[in-house]
C-alpha cells in the first residue's frame, strides 16, 4: 500500500511512476477522495468544537432562568451531535473506500527495473552452465520411460479432476529428497531459519501479502473464510504483521516447504500437459524482513541463495531482471531464474526473487525501532521461491535422461537417497 503523504508531495512523481506498468494517471482520483475525507474530519471537528461551546453556555443560560435560550442551546447540542455522527459515519465511509482504492494501486517499479511490454523485455543478468547436448530428441518429462510409471495423471484427474499428479515410486521419493536437499542448504549454508506454518490462513493475512483484495481468483478460499495460500510468502511475511521490532532484531530471514494451491486464473490452454502448471504444488519459499537501506543487498543475496541449488544440482540456468510490463503488483523489482528444460528446448521459470520494499509492510503494519531513537519506521519485505519443488523435479529429470529411458540424477542428491544414483527405464531407483 502506497503512503498517502508521499502521493500529496509529490503526485506527478506518483503518476509517473505508474505511467512505468502502463497505468493511467491515478493522484487525481486518490487525492479528491482524500481531501474529501479530511473535509469530512476537519467539518466534524468544527461541529464538535460549536456543540462543547453550546454545551457549556447550557447551564448558564439555565442558571440565569433564560429558559427560551436554555431550549434553543439544547436543541443546537442536540443537533450537532447528530451532525458530528454523521460526519464522521462519511468520513469513516471515505477512509474505508480510500484504503481500499491505495490496496488496489500496484507498487512503483525500482528505478532500475527495465522499461518493457511483456516477459520479451526481460533482461539476462546471469547465466550458468551450458544446455546439454543429446544424441537423441530429448523428451519432456512426462514421456521419459523411466518417469511414466511415477507420474500418474489420469488417478489424479479421477480424484480431483484437471491439473493434480499422482507421484509414486522413484518419482515420489526423488522429489521428497529435492525439497529436503533445498532446506538443508538454506539452512546449513545460507543462515535461513528453518520454518513450518500453516497452509490455511485469514482473510487479512492475504491482504497482508497483497493476495486480495485484486486477487483474489487466483486462490482458493473455504466455506468458512479461511484462504488456502498460493505461497508461504503469505505466511512467512505475515509473522510479523502488527509488530514493531527492535532494529537489532532485523534482518530475519525464513525459510518453509509447504504445499501451495493457486486457481490459475487467465492460464486455460497454458502448460496443460505434465505438471509444470498445477493447482496444487510443493515449494520451498524464502522470507527476508529487513531494514529500508539493506533491502538491495539482500535481493541479491537471495538470488544467489535460489542460484545456489541449481548449481549443486548443476542444472543449466539464466537469470533475468523483470521488466515493468511483466513485474508484479505487489513488487518494486523482481530476479527470474529460469531453468533449461530439454523437452521444450527453452528456459522456463523455477523462481521468483523479488523485493517489495515496505508496500506488504504499510499493509500489514510492520515496523521496527531505530536504535538510535526516533520514529518507528516500515520494515522491507522479500521474498523468493528456493526452489519450486515440482519444477526442479521437472529440470533434474529432462536434464538427466538417457537414450535408454533411464534418468541420471545429480551427485549431490545421491545422500538422499540412500545412494540411489539413477531412475532405471522400468521406473527403478538403484
Amino acid at each position: 500500500m502506497h503512503d498517502i503523504r508521499t502521493i500529496r508531495d509529490n503526485p506527478a512523481a506518483f503518476d509517473a511512476a505508474l505511467s512505468r506498468r502502463g497505468i493511467d494517471a491515478m493522484s487525481s482520483e486518490i487525492l479528491a477522495l482524500d481531501e474529501a475525507r479530511r473535509a469530512k474530519i476537519l467539518a466534524a471537528e468544527t461541529a464538535q468544537a460549536e456543540a462543547n461551546k453550546a454545551a457549556k453556555e447550557v447551564g448558564a443560560a439555565k442558571g440565569r432562568g433564560d429558559d427560551a435560550e436554555f431550549e434553543r442551546l439544547r436543541t443546537l447540542v442536540a443537533e450537532k451531535k447528530a451532525q458530528i455522527a454523521a460526519l464522521n459515519d462519511e468520513a469513516k465511509a471515505q477512509d474505508a473506500a480510500l484504503t481500499d482504492l491505495l490496496m488496489r494501486v500496484p507498487n512503483l517499479p525500482a528505478d532500475d527495473v527495465p522499461q518493457g511490454a511483456d516477459e520479451e523485455d526481460n533482461v539476462e543478468i546471469h547465466r550458468f552452465g551450458k544446455p546439454p547436448s543429446f544424441s537423441f530428441d530429448p523428451k519432456e518429462h512426462y514421456d521419459i520411460p523411466g518417469i511414466r510409471p511415477g507420474m500418474d495423471f489420469e488417478t489424479a484427474a479421477k480424484l480431483s479432476g484437471s491439473r493434480f499428479v499422482l507421484l509414486s515410486g522413484a518419482v515420489a521419493r526423488l522429489h521428497r529428497a529435492l525439497a529436503q536437499f533445498m532446506l538443508d542448504v538454506h539452512v546449513e549454508e545460507h543462515g535461513l531459519t528453518e520454518t513450518i506454518t500453516p497452509v490455511l490462513v485469514r482473510e487479512e493475512m492475504m491482504y497482508g501479502t497483497g493476495q486480495l483484495p485484486k486477487f483474489g481468483e487466483d486462490s482458493y478460499q473455504t466455506t468458512n473464510g479461511w484462504w488456502l495460500i498460493p505461497t508461504a510468502e503469505v505466511t512467512l511475511t505475515n509473522i510479523v504483521n502488527g509488530l514493531t521490532l527492535d532494529e537489532s532484531y532485523l534482518p530475519r530471514r525464513y525459510v518453509a516447504h509447504t504445499q501451495c494451491f493457486r486457481s490459475e486464473a487467465g492460464s486455460a490452454g497454458r502448460d496443460t500437459s505434465g505438471m509444470l502448471r498445477q493447482h496444487q504444488f510443493e515449494k520451498v519459499e524464502m522470507v527476508s524482513i529487513t531494514k529500508p537501506e539493506d533491502s538491495a543487498a539482500e535481493h541479491q543475496r537471495m538470488t544467489k541463495c535460489a542460484e545456489a541449488i541449481l548449481e549443486k544440482l548443476e542444472i543449466p540456468y539464466r537469470t533475468v531482471i523483470l521488466c515493468t510490463g511483466d513485474l508484479g503488483a505487489g513488487m518494486r523489482k523482481t530476479h527470474d531464474i529460469e531453468v533449461w528444460l530439454p523437452g521444450q528446448n527453452t528456459y522456463r521459470e523455477i523462481a521468483s526473487v523479488s523485493v517489495a520494499g515496505d508496500y506488504q509492510a504499510r499493509r500489514m503494519n510492520a515496523r521496527f525501532k531505530p536504535e538510535a531513537g526516533g520514529k518507528p519506521q516500515f520494515v522491507h519485505t522479500l521474498n523468493g521461491s528456493g526452489l519450486a519443488v515440482g519444477r526442479t523435479l521437472i529440470a533434474v529429470v529432462e536434464n538427466g535422461q538417457q537414450e535408454d529411458g533411464s534418468v541420471d540424477l545429480p551427485a549431490v542428491l545421491h545422500p538422499y537417497l540412500r545412494g540411489k544414483t539413477r531412475i532405471t527405464a522400468e521406473g527403478a531407483l538403484i
